[in-house]
């Protein structure tokens, strides 16, 4: 079992990345959660990993955090739901945003990810439910400071100076999770 990834990060191709570990290149899928978080190509990272063996072959997810690895972990229990829905939901929605949305029942949120239809997101909301509250690090509610500061370092990752995050940041609503005001803040800076 491969738990942990410590090297430098060789490629970068959403959701998949290389990193070479003393010469070797690992192919990880990440969640674009993750992907926000990475650093330049030759930088060191360490991520932690979930390692899946199936008929078709071996595959490595790599993950920012616990919370994250754990999320995705859970998500895989649930009948139906496999690792490139469970990514799709962690691209979707934050740990703290998908806890939140399962605590509340709030099927429309789980809706709006891509590849997520009603029956699906009842499934999610029915067998999360009490599971991923047990992540010590999930804010559940967390503050819109927390979520902006949030958007503006995932900004500052993918290359945007500290004036255009900003500039970007301050532009959004108040109420919008980490991952819809990184989308938004995206579409501002292509405009602009």
């Amino acid at each position: 079992m491969i738990g942990r990834l410590s090297g430098a990060l060789t490629e970068k191709n959403p959701p998949q990345i290389v990193l070479d570990v003393n010469g070797v290149g690992y192919e990880l899928d990440v969640p674009m959660s993750t992907f926000y978080n990475l650093p330049g190509i030759g930088e060191k990272i360490t991520l932690l990993t979930h390692f899946a063996v199936r008929d078709d072959g071996h595959f490595l997810y790599g993950f920012h955090s616990e919370a994250e690895r754990f999320a995705f972990r859970q998500l895989l229990k649930v009948s139906g739901i496999g690792a490139r829905t469970a990514l799709a939901v962690l691209s979707g929605l934050s740990v703290g945003d998908l806890a939140a949305a399962v605590a509340q029942q709030e099927l429309g949120r789980l809706i709006k990810i891509p590849g997520i239809g009603k029956k699906t997101a009842e499934r999610l909301l029915l067998e999360l439910k009490g599971k991923l509250a047990a992540v010590g690090d999930i804010k559940l509610g967390a503050s819109p400071n927390d979520a902006r500061s949030d958007i503006s370092q995932a900004l500052l990752a993918l290359g945007y100076n500290e004036k255009e995050a900003a500039a970007a940041v301050r532009q959004l609503a108040a109420d919008l999770s980490t991952s819809e005001g990184i989308r938004q803040a995206l579409k501002l800076l292509s405009k602009g």
